[in-house]
């Protein structure tokens, strides 16, 4: 039997008009037999510091207050073997054009989240995939992303990609932790220093991978990989 992994995916400023140049889209790992016990360790953390179990990590809630808490769960993530992370960096989507590859924004968006994910496939292993539910219009989004994954895995039978589905980020640990490093590289691909909680998340990463967080790593790097897209320019 081929072996399953848990994919848990979230993203950073994705929206086509949001006003901000940096997008990331990432995804945390794991084998389907150790997603409990990841799971069980990260709300562990939350319980050492004084959080409730139903306590959701976000980026945006990153604060002195909490930066222990937040360090301990950086260390955990580096700690645990099974876990790992990938993200993609869109640097500027103001670069972006759309019309000239007769694309509309979610089509890219979903090449994109292609592009991120399928450096962690392997041919001999399983893949179920959970996002974290945006909107309403999550349903045939999902449908279109396994579509997309599928076909250009030339999987017509499901077997690689057995499930796509969306979830509840507050219900799943995972996904915070990927809320999380998603956040934290693209603050770094920001370029921003207006928090020394969040600033010192960023500096824990990079002392740990010895990665900037602004530049890809090598495509096998198998614990933080980071991949930065960047357009094609257009003759004028």
């Amino acid at each position: 039997m081929p072996q399953v992994f848990n994919v848990y995916c979230d993203e950073s400023c994705h929206l086509e008009h949001d006003r901000q140049k940096v997008m990331v889209l990432g995804a945390i790992w794991c084998p389907f037999e150790k997603a409990r016990e990841t799971a069980q360790a990260i709300r562990d953390i939350k319980e050492k510091h004084g959080l409730g179990r139903d306590f959701e990590i976000k980026w945006t809630k990153v604060s002195p207050g909490k930066i222990d808490f937040y360090i301990d769960l950086i260390n955990y993530f580096f700690a645990e073997p099974d876990l790992h992370f990938r993200a993609l960096i869109v640097a500027d989507k103001n670069k972006l054009h759309h019309e000239a590859y007769s694309q509309s924004h979610d089509e890219w968006y979903f090449k994109m989240y292609f592009t991120m994910l399928k450096a962690i496939f392997r041919p001999n292993a399983s893949y179920r995939i959970y996002l974290d539910i945006k909107d309403t219009r999550s349903a045939p989004k999902v449908r279109k992303l396994q579509d997309v994954l599928c076909n250009n895995a030339y999987d017509f039978s499901r077997e690689i990609i057995q499930k796509v589905q969306t979830v509840r980020s507050h219900e799943v640990e995972q996904i915070q932790l990927a809320d999380l490093l998603i956040g934290a590289v693209a603050y770094a691909n920001r370029n921003l220093s207006g928090s020394s909680a969040k600033q010192r998340l960023v500096e824990i990463i990079r002392e740990r991978t010895g990665y900037s967080l602004t530049r890809s790593t090598l495509y096998r790097e198998d614990k933080l990989n980071l991949f930065l897209w960047t357009p094609q320019e257009l003759d004028v």
